[in-house]
């Protein structure tokens, strides 16, 4: 068994293209290696900055042999009197064999004759030239682009490419290049360890790199950065900010780790500390140095108590470098940091209220007016939410003063150059300016969450105007016609939506959605004459968007899908689901507990079983009180006595029924099965379906009411 090597030399690779060269390259090797079939003991596809690599170890020499059949005549028309016909002769001649190879089978159409044929299999060397262009050739990007006079597509422009089975050059054309590209053993090593290096075996390749300065494995660099990091975190007894994703990019940006310290002036850290921290980590790549057991305040103007004036570079030098290292990178972050302290300057020489006549200015989208117009909106919808949310008057004007201010960064100096920065540079200028602390934490916190596993806000008035900005998205995009659709969606409609539903669970707000989606698209028609939509059929699709969204976040939830189900119902329920979605919550919860102490189960059964029977009555869904429907005259068994007792006594329960009386609605359906089971199969059970019409209506009728009152918890016959 041999080891084959194939590595990709190129100019430097963009560092968020390497997870998905490796997924790529991985899952096209492994399926053209098993539609030949060859046998091998491992793929191996690893990146440096410079350099993607794929080596199969344990590689046959030859694919197997392919045994195929080809069905022949049929017995009686090859064979007379057990000797081989024409028929026989000609077919047997076809594929090289002698009539008497020839296999009689029996089918289910008769016996007929078969001609068994091996395919012997190729040497790898052809098998893996054919392929090995198309391997290149199929992993695909962003930002591809053409270099010198050819029109191969690449990241970047691939300058050599070795190839070896063990200690053998195997040759290849990948046609296109230009100049062309000799395929050999021949590499580069890192930049400052000379020009070339021969690769004598494909198993020594890893080694000899190593001994040039290249740690080829990716996994192998991005531990070593991460214990780097984490010895000087121990040895100074500091914080370092080494996020995964920062961690990963470094890992994509360097072929030969070096970790440096590098300093800059303290009159820096008079910069607040998210200004200082994005510089390092989103423009240099640079990993800030926080002091530790400090509490961070998000509102902070300085970052004297938060930061040392330090920093973590993982540079690609040498260790004979250093010094040139560190002191070429504390002069690009010096300029880095000045260019920050100006643009604050600038930006506090104008009023945070002045911005705001700025946004007219700014585009929000095509047909949906400016940013001002935006804020506008937001603020009306912050005031009608906190209104409906029963908040106190002062924090209703608190709410709409967030929502006023909420944008006015979005036209700032800072924000212009480093966009990371938007609503955390516009809470601190408000607080500069002397504004409350609550209403800047507002304006801090009303971008969060940015996805289902970020923090939310933290204070109501966060809350309330991040419900605002979501609802505003979402009212604006569907009324001018755009829609998420598959995997595309611009304006992050899903994420909004989510949103909004992770802010009312977390907060148990009861906000009732079916209100805001019709005063507010009634509003919408009013400002917007120009878009024609229609309020009904908006309302109706946003409902529907909104319980598909709440269905998927109980799934990330991990709560059963027959729960689900049970508790979402379907389009035609979406309107009660919407009153309250905050509630969902508890009833998922109240459900998936019952299924663990095994009650749901009993309840389950007798409640389906009154269901499907239910469906043949023509009671309403909301009847729930068996006066005027259920008449005791005409019981013929104590079990029907027994059921209305049951519906007396759970129709309180089921009346106005929220998150108080779920627990109750629920224990009382539990402590009832047995007599809703004798109903059924007791020994004074009775005939539901019996052929007297009044009798078996009111029958119907008492069963129909238990699941109108079980209907209050969930729809038990969607759980499986």
């Amino acid at each position: 068994m041999s080891t084959y090597l194939l590595e990709i030399g190129t100019e430097e690779l963009p560092a968020d293209m390497a997870e998905s060269v490796i997924s790529q390259l991985e899952l096209n090797v492994n399926n053209d290696l098993n539609s030949y079939p060859i046998k091998f003991s491992e793929i191996r596809v690893t990146t440096t900055p410079r350099r993607i690599t794929l080596t199969i170890e344990g590689i046959a020499p030859f694919s197997e042999d392919n045994i195929a059949e080809r069905k022949g005549p049929p017995f009686s028309q090859a064979f007379h009197d057990g000797k081989p016909t024409k028929a026989a002769i000609g077919f047997a001649k076809r594929y090289g064999l002698a009539p008497e190879n020839l296999e009689i089978r029996e089918t289910p159409k008769g016996s007929f004759v078969f001609a068994n044929l091996i395919e012997k299999g190729k040497p790898v060397e052809r098998l893996l030239a054919d392929s090995l262009p198309g391997w290149i050739t199929k992993i695909q990007g962003r930002r591809f682009m053409r270099w010198g006079k050819g029109d191969f597509r690449f990241s970047r422009p691939i300058r050599w490419i070795v190839s070896l089975i063990d200690s053998e050059v195997l040759p290849f054309n990948l046609s296109g290049c230009d100049p062309e590209i000799q395929v050999g053993n021949i590499t580069r090593p890192h930049r400052l360890h000379g020009s070339e290096l021969t690769i004598k075996n494909a198993t020594t390749y890893f080694d000899q790199l190593k001994d040039v300065g290249v740690t080829v494995d990716r996994n192998s660099r991005l531990s070593q950065i991460n214990d780097l990091v984490l010895n000087q975190e121990i040895l100074k007894k500091v914080k370092p900010d080494l996020t995964e994703p920062l961690l990963k990019e470094l890992t994509d940006l360097v072929e030969s780790p070096l970790l440096v310290t590098g300093v800059f002036d303290e009159s820096f850290l008079d910069l607040p500390p998210e200004v200082l921290s994005t510089v390092m980590k989103v423009h240099q790549r640079y990993i800030p140095i926080y002091k530790v057991n400090v509490d961070f305040d998000p509102l902070s103007l300085d970052s004297r108590n938060i930061l040392l004036p330090s920093f973590f570079c993982i540079s690609n030098g040498l260790s004979s470098a250093k010094e040139n290292i560190i002191l070429g990178n504390e002069k690009v972050l010096k300029a880095r940091f000045s260019d920050a302290s100006f643009f604050i300057k600038s930006d506090l020489l104008i009023n945070s209220s002045s911005r705001i006549n700025k946004l007219k200015d700014v585009t929000f989208a095509q047909g949906l007016g400016s940013l001002y117009e935006r804020v506008s909106r937001i603020k009306w919808l912050a005031k009608l939410l906190t209104s409906q949310l029963k908040f106190v008057q002062e924090d209703i004007e608190k709410s709409v003063k967030v929502a006023h201010f909420c944008k006015h960064d979005l036209v700032s100096n800072m924000v212009d150059e480093f966009p990371e920065l938007q609503g955390i540079i516009g809470s601190k200028y408000l607080l500069h300016e002397g504004e409350s602390r609550d209403v800047c934490l507002g304006v801090l916190e009303h971008y969060k969450p940015k996805g289902t596993s970020d923090s939310l806000p933290s204070n109501n008035l966060g809350n309330a105007v991040s419900l605002a900005e979501r609802f505003e998205l979402l009212f604006s995009i569907y009324a001018k016609g755009e829609r998420p659709s598959g995997s595309s969606d611009p304006y992050a409609l899903r994420r909004a939506a989510n949103g909004i539903l992770l802010i009312l669970w977390n907060k148990d707000w009861q906000l009732n959605i079916n209100e805001i989606l019709n005063d507010s698209l009634i509003y919408w028609k009013q400002i917007f004459p120009s878009l024609s939509f229609d309020i009904n059929s908006l309302v109706c699709e946003l409902k529907e968007f909104f319980r598909q969204r709440i269905i998927s976040l109980l799934e990330e939830k991990d709560i059963d899908f027959d729960i689900i189900q049970a508790i979402s119902g379907d389009t035609t329920s979406t309107s009660k689901l919407l009153d309250d979605p905050t509630d969902v919550n508890f009833r998922t919860s109240l459900l998936m507990d019952m299924r663990k102490n095994n009650t749901l189960n009993l309840l389950q059964a007798v409640v389906s079983r009154a269901s499907k029977l239910a469906d043949k009555s023509s009671i309403a869904k909301d009847v729930i009180d068996p006066k005027g429907f259920v008449d005791k005259s005409l019981f013929e068994k104590d079990c029907e006595s027994e059921m209305l007792k049951i519906l007396e006594k759970l129709k309180p329960l089921a009346t106005n029924c929220d998150r108080s009386k779920y627990k109750l609605l629920a224990d009382g359906l539990v402590s009832s099965t047995e007599t809703l089971a004798n109903f059924f199969d007791g020994d004074e059970s009775v005939m539901v379906m019996t052929d007297d019409i009044n009798l078996r209506n009111n029958r119907l009728n008492l069963l129909t009411i238990l699941r109108n009152q079980s209907l209050k918890l969930a729809d038990f016959s969607k759980l499986s």
